[in-house]
């Protein structure tokens, strides 16, 4: 099989498939006769050829940046592409920053669970929901268990009532080969339990606290032996009058 070749490559190059730029066109990229062109402020300018656009965004030190291709003609905007390119990507950090990732978790249990495994995994359920996290519970069936299916049902039903204050069942008890499956998802968003968890733990606010007292650090005992020495001294000399007093 002869490979494809493009034509006028040395070497008989094969061809690949190019990347495609999802990048808007700026500039001297922009090739059209005309654009309809939109100002720094949002202001209409109108139909100009790309000549006149290029110079009034050379006149501006501003961009020329295709914004809207596919229509006709094209809608080109002046701006600083640079700093337009900043934003836009602070913008998106934020948004990626403030967006709550839903996290799934698994409970496994088995249909005749010990009393004190079922409240160690029920726990472990309610943590979940606290944090806002939606939990999967699996119920696992072994050997003769797989006849009596009811038995998981129930125990899940029970989970299900325990829990009820924190979660609902989103996905109902379902039937998946030797497993049956049932989905709790929380009440509140995880980005609610998240700021929960950042508030001050003591209440009030900051300038609402109670501030401490610092108390001034107790005297050496030098300072101590200087302060006795001062004062019977000045205990054991007379009383003298004042100057300008009469007898």
């Amino acid at each position: 099989m002869v490979a494809a070749t493009l034509p006028g490559r040395p070497g008989g190059e094969k061809a690949q498939g190019g990347h495609i730029s999802v990048e808007p066109r700026i500039n001297e990229r922009i090739r059209v006769p005309e654009v309809r062109l939109v100002g720094p402020n949002g202001e209409q300018v109108g139909i100009v050829a790309l000549g006149d656009a290029l110079r009034l965004a050379q006149e501006s030190d501003l961009d020329l940046v295709e914004v809207a291709p596919t229509a006709r003609p094209p809608v080109c905007k002046l701006m600083d592409y640079g700093k337009f390119k900043y934003e836009s990507a602070l913008k998106a950090r934020e948004s990626r920053k403030n967006q709550a990732q839903t996290v799934i978790k698994e409970i496994k249990l088995r249909p005749k669970i010990d009393p004190h495994d079922y409240g160690t995994k029920k726990g472990h359920v309610e943590r979940f929901l606290r944090q806002g996290d939606k939990v999967k519970v699996t119920i696992m069936f072994r050997g003769r268990e797989q006849s009596r299916p009811e038995l998981g049902f129930r125990l899940l039903q029970r989970l299900a009532g325990d829990v009820e204050e924190l979660g609902f069942v989103e996905a109902q008890p379902k039937q998946d080969g030797r497993n049956m499956i049932m989905v709790i998802g929380p009440h509140r968003r995880k980005s609610e339990a998240k700021a929960e968890r950042a508030a001050p733990r003591e209440g009030g606010s900051p300038a609402e606290r109670p501030t401490r007292v610092r108390r001034p650090p107790a005297p050496s005992a030098a300072e101590v032996h200087e302060a006795a020495e001062a004062a019977a001294a000045q205990a054991g000399q007379p009383d003298t009058p004042e100057a300008g007093t009469e007898g």
